[in-house]
């Protein structure tokens, strides 16, 4: 793995180059710092030294019991009366199991339901991710993913921030996904896992995106996926950790922080809500793959402020909600 930290700091460049016909790349050291806080700013935030430290090297924060599992019951209810109803699971925002046909995500939730909105502006969750992204925040993605017992499919080894840089235009590393556990997340029904550590190396995916890739990636995600040899590399370098416990648990993991989840094998379903916080000053550019944007329900192209959620009209892309 190479050091690309010297590259110049072009504001307008790439500084992560990825998918190229040309076939895979070196992975490289990343070009941004893992907490975004500077001198005094750092400590100004509910987080000590020793959790900053630790999410610096491990690129997560895991808090057993963050919220009371009535905090999260509405939102289980609120999954599985979406799975009933027949016209939103025809809708774009919906993602069908692809072995089932069942259920498997729901996106823009933040969008649809005020319950998960008000949960985004939480201010023991805001306190943390402001401290760690360095200042104000908005939410670029919210979803449900779900994995029904004996049929929930798995999620293939990958960086988010791979996919949003390439196929969102999201330039830099200053973003994170808070997941809330919604059911038990236990060894048996497919539990969130990642590689401490792999945040700090950005690993480029060979091969260019097809144009309309989401349609297919969310169901079964080829574009974006880390060949085995790195991945090997750096799981036996950092080890893989799956956090367990019930509902209301907290996972905070960094946007390049390599992770993967098994099918559920389990007659336990398990259920959990992802929003992802990115800075305001990191808001998407056109796709540095050269396709069109995704639909807004995939990457929010609106800025929001984070006490009242209202756009910020004063950017080019704001839009009328």
């Amino acid at each position: 793995m190479s050091d690309a930290t010297s590259v110049d700091d072009d504001p307008q460049a790439d500084m992560y180059p990825t998918r190229s016909e040309a076939g895979e790349a070196e992975p490289f050291v990343r070009r941004d710092p893992v907490v975004h806080s500077l001198n005094q700013e750092r400590w100004d935030g509910p987080l000590g030294e020793d959790m900053l430290s630790l999410y610096e090297r491990d690129g997560f924060l895991w808090f057993e019991g963050f919220f009371s599992q009535e905090r999260v019951q509405p939102f289980f209810d609120e999954l599985s009366s979406m799975a009933a109803d027949a016209e939103i699971m025809e809708s774009d925002g919906i993602i069908a199991d692809p072995d089932t046909g069942e259920l498997r995500s729901v996106f823009g939730m933040h969008r649809i339901s005020e319950y998960f909105s008000e949960l985004t502006r939480d201010p023991r969750i805001l306190g943390m991710v402001r401290q760690l992204l360095g200042g104000d925040v908005y939410i670029h993605q919210s979803r449900i993913n779900d994995k029904y017992g004996f049929k929930g499919s798995g999620f293939e080894w990958h960086s988010d921030f791979e996919t949003w840089h390439s196929e969102d235009g999201m330039p830099r590393m200053r973003a994170l996904s808070a997941s809330l556990l919604l059911t038990d997340n236990n060894e048996f029904n497919g539990p969130l896992m990642l590689i401490p550590g792999s945040h700090q190396y950005f690993v480029p995916s060979a091969g260019e995106t097809p144009e309309g890739n989401w349609r297919d990636s969310l169901k079964d995600q080829r574009s974006g996926v880390p060949d085995q040899h790195t991945l090997r590399k750096l799981a036996t370098k950092g080890g893989i950790q799956a956090p367990k416990g019930g509902p209301g648990s907290l996972l905070l993991f960094e946007c390049n922080t390599l992770h993967a989840s098994n099918k559920n094998m389990s007659p336990w379903p398990r259920s959990n809500l992802f929003f992802v916080y990115n800075s305001v000053d990191n808001t998407p550019v056109d796709p540095y793959c050269g396709n069109n944007p995704r639909p807004g329900f995939l990457a929010e192209r609106t800025t929001f402020d984070p006490l009242t959620m209202a756009p910020n009209s004063h950017l080019p892309w704001a839009a009328k909600l």
